[in-house]
């Protein structure tokens, strides 16, 4: 096949529909950005190549603030663009349980993992993913 359909970013519309990104387990990038803003503008070109990078591997999400109703104060954005990565925490077995014989680390809860505002460098944004268990598709 010589075209292939690209992967985009998921254009988030209402914060409830996050819940069935974050029921999947895998890291959730999300981009919030608005109009007007020129290093908003700068960015969604690195955001584009991510999703296409990590498609199947980890969710990269658009929230423009201006359209989804609670994203400024859940996440608490002050400036865009402001990049918030959701990943689950490694717990390590206690003491107790380790003489038990639980030995593998348990998933936590899904939580904000990093965050940073502006402009981006795509190696720490990449970093970051697969720090917090993100896979590249082939």
């Amino acid at each position: 096949m010589i075209f292939r359909r690209r992967v985009k970013p998921i254009n988030l519309e209402h914060l409830d529909d996050l819940e069935p990104l974050i029921e999947s387990g895998q890291p959730i990038l999300l981009d919030f950005w608005q109009l007007g803003c020129q290093p908003c503008r700068t960015m969604d070109g690195i955001i584009n190549e991510l999703a296409e990078e990590y498609a199947g591997g980890a969710h990269i999400v658009k929230v423009n603030v201006g359209q989804v109703p609670g994203a400024v104060q859940q996440f608490k954005i002050r400036s865009t663009p402001t990049f918030v990565l959701l990943g689950r925490s490694q717990k390590k077995p206690s003491k107790k349980a380790r003489r038990r014989g639980a030995a593998e680390p348990r998933a936590g809860a899904m939580s904000p993992r990093w965050r940073a505002s502006g402009l981006v460098n795509k190696a720490v944004i990449t970093r970051v993913l697969e720090s917090n268990g993100a896979r590249r598709s082939e």
